[in-house]
């Protein structure tokens, strides 16, 4: 397309492109404007004028995103509309944007194999084992390792929540120190987890290895959870405390999380993962009883369609954006963040900044990871940043938001889930013990700014 190829021309020297820098189209971005308005105002209306319960998530985003794309295709009248529909489908026949898709879809059917009770196993063995000091601390370990294994940071809040009310109620540990410690553990898992829809759009719509981008975040997310795990140790022995939580477990449905876990750490292609964790899945959770055979299909089928609303924000985005880059917006968006950050340190902090005001408009990460991305791409290009490199700051920066924001999911279904069991937390009850996502900004600076880069990773485009 003519306006990629522009892109390119106009990269700095650090892309190893020379020539003149194209003005571009600011007008091309207004489809992205239009979405922000919409979602962002129709948002604050239902959950803080109305009082909807959870307000955000009561809005179509399909249907916003719809009424962006339209914006799009009315722009630029010069080109015909069968045309727009020829980049239309450009950019969704994409192979990163296929591939996202099909993995979408592959770990839905996975978690809709396998259930969620393994989960609550994993909590209640550890609660089992460890003093009545150590159940804050084991929260949040646990709430790593079930949002690693599921792959969804709501799904484990979700799960988690109501035995971090037990803890709290059991054990006598501030109710919310209890849950944000859950909540910091999900997003640890969000981040890092190679079935988490943040990690399959991050990958895909950069075009790096999971197992790459895995290493990359790892070095920035493991010193946030240690400070943390720290932190609430000390607050634990501090704690005047009495009683413990006990509850029956069973282990055996754990097999197919750790398959994918190892499966990916070790760098076995996504799918064939995928498919062995659906494959043992299906035989465990059938011959343990935890399933009937005639119910397995349906399952796997619920847990696809759980991912049709992610599958088609991420085709529409993929129209909007050609349609934008085509229409000269992503020229004018670089120009204006060159225009800010000159250095490659400067443009890594403007992807993670990039990311983060999308997530605090939609409230959802993966959505802000599907939009940034191609903006991501042509940024990596102009700053000489590696794909991993810049898939890790998408995730992970999403993530910090994300974790933190009052209208999330996470913080909305946490607070739903102590609510239904007769216990009343706010957000801003929360938010002051959510040290893991404050944690992980500051590793992700130190990491950008303070932590030396090797010469080839800053020529490393892979």
């Amino acid at each position: 397309m003519t306006e990629e190829k522009s892109v390119t021309a106009g990269a700095p020297a650090a892309s190893g492109q020379e020539g003149p820098a194209k003005k571009g189209n600011v007008g091309a971005l207004a489809p992205i404007g239009v979405f922000l308005v919409l979602y962002l105002g129709l948002g604050i209306l239902f959950e803080y004028v109305l009082g909807i319960p959870m307000g955000f998530y009561n809005i179509p985003i399909v249907v916003v995103f719809l009424v962006a794309l339209l914006v799009a295709c009315v722009q630029n009248r010069r080109l015909p509309f069968d045309d727009k529909l020829v980049i239309m489908g450009r950019g969704i026949g994409d192979k990163t944007i296929v591939t996202m898709i099909l993995i979408f879809m592959a770990a839905g059917v996975f978690v809709g194999t396998v259930g969620r009770d393994s989960a609550e196993s994993v909590a209640y063995l550890m609660l089992s084992v460890f003093p009545v000091q150590f159940a804050v601390a084991v929260l949040f370990v646990v709430s790593c390792f079930v949002s690693v294994s599921m792959g969804t940071s709501v799904g484990t809040i979700t799960l988690i929540t109501p035995i971090a009310v037990a803890v709290s109620a059991a054990s006598g540990f501030s109710l919310p120190l209890c849950v944000a410690s859950v909540m910091g553990g999900a997003m640890f898992g969000d981040n890092l987890s190679f079935i988490s829809d943040t990690t399959i759009a991050a990958c895909q719509g950069q075009g790096c290895q999971m197992k790459d981008k895995f290493r990359e975040n790892f070095k920035i997310a493991l010193p946030a959870a240690l400070v943390t795990l720290v932190i609430i140790l000390v607050m634990s022995f501090n704690a005047d405390l009495a009683g413990g939580v006990s509850h029956d477990y069973e282990l055996i449905q754990l097999i197919p999380y750790l398959i994918v876990l190892v499966g990916g750490i070790v760098g076995v292609n996504v799918f064939v993962v995928l498919l062995l964790g659906i494959a043992s899945g299906s035989l465990i959770m059938v011959f343990s009883g935890a399933t009937a055979p005639t119910d397995l299909l349906a399952n796997m089928g619920s847990g696809a369609a759980g991912m049709f609303e992610t599958t088609m924000v991420a085709v529409l985005v993929s129209a909007i954006c050609a349609l934008i880059r085509e229409h000269g917006g992503f020229v004018a968006l670089l120009n204006g963040i060159r225009s800010l950050f000159k250095s490659r340190k400067g443009g890594q902090l403007g992807m993670g900044l990039l990311v983060v005001a999308m997530d605090v408009a939609t409230a959802n990460n993966t959505v802000a990871i599907v939009m940034a991305n191609p903006i991501a791409a042509e940024m990596a290009k102009s700053y000489g940043i590696s794909k991993r490199k810049t898939a890790s700051l998408l995730d992970t920066f999403s993530c910090v938001s994300q974790g933190v924001i009052p209208y999330g999911a996470q913080m909305l279904v946490a607070i739903s889930a102590a609510t239904e069991l007769g216990y009343a937390v706010s957000a801003f009850d929360i938010i002051p013990f959510l040290f893991y996502p404050f944690l992980l900004l500051l590793s992700s600076l130190a990491f950008i700014f303070l932590v030396p880069e090797r010469a080839q990773e800053q020529k490393s485009q892979k």
